[in-house]
């Protein structure tokens, strides 16, 4: 269930859109934040009400963008590798294997101790940065196996 606050949070949004519609990514997102990270079918349905949408059109944005976590919780730090063109051809591939190994999880699991989960997504819009992950709100450009284990040294 969504709390007063954060009701609170979203209503304080509706000035900044000219339509409610529009005011779904931030809604979302409010109550990703609020919530711990996780969005559950009935968060969904809750924004829709207070939008006056449709679930369905609540649950498009929430299943189109990859920065929203619906129904399976997430680690403290979840990790996204970009897969697209640009990392594919500089090493993401490589990247992810390594930070499979190093976390001792596969992509789409989360750490036992729920630090850590890992996911690939197809684009984070850094190609000139390529090879790259996105923390939580974090981007980690120009990476190397190097890189990421400093990376992840920080975060332990």
């Amino acid at each position: 269930m969504i709390d007063e606050k954060t009701m609170q949070k979203i209503r304080a949004l509706e000035s900044m859109y000219p339509d409610k519609r529009s005011l779904v990514m931030g809604a979302l997102w409010v109550v990703q934040r609020d919530k711990g990270g996780t969005l559950t079918k009935e968060d969904l349905e809750v924004i829709a009400g207070i939008l006056e949408i449709s679930p369905v059109e609540v649950q498009a944005a929430a299943t189109f963008y990859t920065m929203y976590n619906i129904a399976k919780p997430v680690g403290k730090y979840h990790i996204q590798v970009c897969a697209n063109l640009s990392c594919s051809l500089l090493g993401a591939e490589n990247l992810r294997a390594h930070l499979e190994k190093s976390l001792g999880i596969k992509t789409g699991e989360t750490t036992l101790d729920g630090k850590f989960s890992l996911t690939t997504v197809e684009c984070l819009g850094s190609c000139d940065t390529a090879p790259m992950m996105q923390i939580n709100d974090d981007y980690y450009e120009n990476l190397d196996t190097e890189k990421v284990n400093e990376i992840l040294k920080r975060m332990r």
